[in-house]
């Protein structure tokens, strides 16, 4: 991951300087569920009693016994859960084919085990006051930060215009907390849940496509000074940040946060 001259907000996760600024401890794994067929939720307990203090869009660096190298062996990963008054932070991990880290933590973690982190630390977050329409825009497990910002908002009254969860993924089986984000759009007023499937056929309930043509037909319906957050794979974020920018939008709105 490379910082990008548009980035406002997000910093590279895995910048050693910004990384050292906080210890390693650890961490027990009190649950592990599947979220889907190749992803799977992670509920960590800070050592500390302490309430666990940080913004929703930060990550914490896992540090996994996969490299005699301590760099290539740390995995960052957004939080998905929010400031709640605990201990426990919830990790949104997804199997990658081939990636020691992932791999590790599928076959080799289990309930009551310990992690080595460090965190949470990073920039990828919202204004203290939002006075502009947000749009979300997501891939995978890209949602997680997303997920702890409307989350957050929503329990604790933030005043908010409106916000856009654009989130993209390959089949519906794939869609990551979508019963709790269908839940949520009925419950926060303002926010919408916009999920789009490239593999899946186009029906009453399911929207085909990617996620692009989505935010350009919103934003052209409103032309309105607005943030757009970006999070997923590193295609996605390119080709977002293009069209975004070709829309006329001020870079110091587009912020960035790469997976991958």
């Amino acid at each position: 991951m490379q910082p990008n001259n548009i980035v406002i907000f997000c910093i590279s996760k895995f910048d050693e300087n910004i990384c050292m600024l906080q210890p390693w401890q650890q961490g027990k794994v009190i649950k592990i569920e599947n979220e889907s067929l190749s992803v799977k939720k992670f509920f960590i307990q800070a050592e500390s009693p302490a309430a666990l203090t940080f913004k929703p869009g930060q990550f914490v660096t896992l540090d996994l016994p996969i490299h005699e190298q301590k760099n290539k062996r740390w995995r960052s990963y957004s939080v998905a859960s929010w400031p709640d008054g605990s201990n426990v932070f919830e990790l949104l991990i997804v199997l990658v084919p081939g990636g020691a880290g992932s791999t590790y933590l599928f076959e080799n973690v289990q309930q009551g085990g310990m992690l080595t982190y460090r965190g949470p630390q990073g920039v990828f977050v919202l204004p203290e006051v939002i006075d502009k329409p947000l749009y979300l825009i997501c891939t995978g497990t890209g949602i997680a930060p997303f997920r702890s910002m409307v989350q957050y908002m929503h329990l604790n009254n933030i005043p908010h215009k409106e916000i856009y969860l654009i989130f993209g993924c390959r089949n519906l089986c794939d869609s990551l907390y979508r019963k709790e984000l269908q839940q949520l759009q009925q419950q926060m007023p303002g926010f919408k849940y916009l999920p789009v499937f490239s593999r899946e056929a186009e029906s009453v309930t399911v929207k085909k496509g990617y996620v692009h043509p989505v935010y350009e037909t919103l934003y052209t319906a409103s032309p309105t000074e607005s943030l757009f957050y970006l999070c997923g794979w590193k295609n996605m974020i390119d080709e977002a940040k293009e069209r975004i920018l070709q829309m006329g939008i001020d870079k110091k709105n587009i912020h960035l946060e790469l997976y991958g």
